[in-house]
């Protein structure tokens, strides 16, 4: 069994005396979880002195201290911190298909092991320290930076920052700072989305408090909690007491349903969305002490419907495990927040720039920093009136990027506000709220600070280009193609390529499936290089009757562009800029070079990026739009 003193020392070494009475550093990050400790890791090896304080004693939020240590997407888009942490667990564990252990996920995991796999990776980071059971009392603006006081420990400890990190799962620092921000639906006239209520509510997500099993091969069935009722677990799967399912269509034989979050050793993750222990309340505005009193609550629902799958179901072999959570009652430290405050930032990301991201009024996906390929998925069954609410069970989207400028809040200086608070519509949420796309956004986020502290710059400052550059050498994707992966030479090309527009990509959902293409291999357009060129570069005139272009005849079309945007050229003319591209076609290892063969959209964006460099020469601004 992992105790309470276990825990402490292995965290002894990330934590500084609660005897300090003062502190300064360059970036505080409030919040350990998801998108605070990526946060931390990549700042910290950007050379920025960073330091995370974080309420209880594990880092990893929802991965680990929620206990939902069941990965939902991203599974073909292993970005970052998020791609560094699943190979952590498969070597942990021996085998990508060791995590593969139940059928909601490819990547399940015990929610210890994550907290020491995230341990040890904080403890490498040599500019990095971690704050253990220490909370944010007071934080206030001080010139360009913060002052901020945190309680250590029961100790009161001033800490003076350059930049500001919200890391915490409800939004809690953008609120003390005066970010403006949004609770619950918004109105279909504001965020534009025909799926939306017509008047605004502050409805927001269930949550979940969840339960990590474990077979002890005997009865170890729990007390009847108070206030049990079964019939509200009736429909939670197969029986003959479930007569009236609220979700006629997804009613699971019994067995089936505690296979879905069945985790590696013998354990089971309880986090079933139907008819299960999702409980509808709404915390975001109480104080700690009313949080900690209304989440009692959602602790007893779940203890109920533990006492469910006991008595009326049979499992009373499965009972909360005991090397878990280092808790008094072996329950997560925190509940599941599926939603929080949500900002208003720099740009707001609505389910119009997923779907059709080259079609909108902002070119929101040159800015993107982090990718996602999970449907809309939003969880209301607990609600007293969910049926009066909208239908937002996995609304169909492609995969996508996440723009730059939700990270950003008004109004509001040096301040990254992370996790779920981001700039997003209520809809939208329902996908950006996921493990490996909030991970990635704590990435950026840390990013986006290193690179303001060490320019002393303010964040909105800080060139867009120059956070994506920094990701894609970090082994982020800041574009959602699924045909090239992370490890090939041409990888970075493509995703610089792609953050132009210059060539584009193909959203489409197929069934369960969210997708971009890139169609690396499919042959080149005319009409598609034309466009996408001009775009990037209006007075470019090049005209062709070729529907499909030849490598030769698609050098032709690269000089031309060369020879307009280039200021320093290399190249006298297309014969001498043709045989350099041909030598670094060879370097590359790219098809063989025949200048009558169909060039392919790999070759041509591979072309692009190493003669041009669109990508950065022409900056752009938080919202897409290209420089002079």
């Amino acid at each position: 069994m992992l105790s309470i003193k276990y825990w402490i020392s292995v965290v002894a070494g990330l934590v500084l005396s609660a005897s300090v009475s003062a502190s300064s550093v360059d970036l505080l990050i409030v919040g350990g979880g998801a998108s605070g400790v990526a946060a931390g890791i990549q700042a910290s090896r950007l050379g920025v002195k960073t330091l995370i304080v974080e309420e209880h004693l594990w880092l990893g939020g929802m991965l680990t201290s929620a206990g939902v240590s069941a990965i939902d997407g991203n599974h073909k888009l292993p970005s970052g911190i998020w791609g560094e942490f699943r190979d952590s667990l498969i070597s942990y564990y021996g085998s990508a298909k060791a995590l593969q252990t139940g059928w909601v996920s490819n990547v399940l995991f015990e929610p210890s092991v994550g907290a020491k796999i995230w341990f040890g990776i904080a403890q490498a980071q040599p500019n990095l320290s971690v704050w253990f059971n220490t909370s944010l009392s007071s934080l206030k603006k001080e010139g360009k930076g913060w002052k901020a006081v945190v309680c250590n420990n029961g100790v009161m400890v001033d800490v003076d920052a350059k930049v500001v990190i919200d890391a915490t799962e409800l939004g809690d620092v953008a609120k003390m700072a005066g970010v403006k921000y949004d609770i619950g639906m918004e109105a279909r006239s504001v965020c534009g989305e025909d799926i939306a209520p017509e008047v605004a509510n502050d409805i927001i997500q269930d949550l979940t408090y969840v339960a990590v099993l474990k077979d002890y091969g005997r009865d170890v069935s729990i007390p009847r909690p108070e206030g049990y009722d079964p019939s509200v677990f009736y429909c939670t799967c197969k029986s003959d007491s479930c007569k009236n399912p609220k979700e006629k269509q997804r009613v699971w034989d019994c067995n089936e349903m505690m296979k879905y979050g069945k985790l590696p050793n013998g354990k089971y993750m309880i986090n079933w969305p139907i008819e299960g222990n999702d409980y509808y309340l709404n915390i975001i505005e109480l104080n700690s002490n009313e949080r900690k009193e209304a989440l009692k609550k959602a602790k007893n629902f779940t203890l109920c419907y533990l006492y469910y799958l006991q008595h009326e179901l049979g499992f009373k072999h499965l009972g909360l495990a005991d090397d878990e959570f280092p808790t008094a009652d072996k329950l997560p430290f925190i509940p599941y927040h599926r939603e929080s405050r949500r900002i208003h930032g720099l740009v707001r990301f609505n389910v119009s720039y997923v779907a059709k991201p080259y079609d909108q009024p902002y070119a929101l996906y040159r800015t993107g920093i982090a990718v996602g390929d999970y449907p809309v998925d939003h969880h209301h069954a607990r609600y007293p009136d969910w049926h009066k609410l909208p239908d937002l069970h996995f609304y169909p989207v492609p995969s996508y990027t996440l723009p730059l400028g939700t990270i950003i809040p008004q109004g509001v200086k040096n301040l990254i506000v992370a996790e779920k608070s981001i700039s997003v519509s209520n809809l939208v949420n329902g996908s950006t709220r996921l493990q490996p796309v909030v991970l990635q956004i704590g990435q950026a986020a840390g990013a986006l600070a290193a690179l303001a502290i060490r320019e002393g710059e303010d964040v909105d400052r800080v060139p867009v280009r120059s956070v994506q550059q920094v990701l894609l050498n970090a082994g982020g994707i800041i574009q959602p193609f699924l045909d090239l992966p992370a490890n090939d030479r041409c990888f970075k090309a493509l995703q610089r390529i792609g953050s132009t527009g210059i060539l584009k990509g193909t959203g489409k959902n197929v069934g369960w499936s969210n997708q971009t293409w890139f169609y690396a291999d499919s042959t080149i357009k005319a009409a598609d290089l034309v466009a996408g060129i001009k775009e990037f570069h209006p007075s470019y005139s090049y005209s062709t009757s070729k529907v499909e272009l030849t490598i030769g005849e698609a050098i032709k079309a690269i000089y031309q562009l060369y020879n307009g945007v280039v200021a320093n050229k290399v190249y006298e003319n297309e014969a001498s800029f043709a045989k350099a591209v041909q030598q670094k076609w060879n370097e590359l290892g790219l098809q063989k070079f025949d200048r009558k063969r169909a060039a392919t959209r790999k070759e041509v964006a591979v072309v692009i990026d190493g003669f041009v460099n669109p990508f950065e020469i022409k900056q752009i601004d938080i919202k897409g739009t290209f420089q002079q």
